[in-house]
């Protein structure tokens, strides 16, 4: 959706590169503070979360 390397959500989610690379192939769920840490870069660089509301959770780019 942003085009976003690995290397460029983890810098700017400030999470080790290893952390994105085990969450994406489901190695691991990332701790609460990296999570967050994720959600807030995506959210910071335009993604918005859509709440599950019976059709299904999302996610879309903010409009600018």
């Amino acid at each position: 959706m942003l085009g976003w390397s690995q290397t460029q959500l983890a810098e700017a989610a400030k999470v080790a590169r290893q952390t994105v690379v085990d969450f994406e192939r489901g190695a691991r769920t990332p701790y609460p503070n990296n999570l967050t840490a994720i959600r807030a870069a995506l959210e910071a660089a335009g993604v918005e979360f859509i709440a599950e509301d019976g059709s299904g959770a999302g996610v879309r780019l903010r409009k600018p």
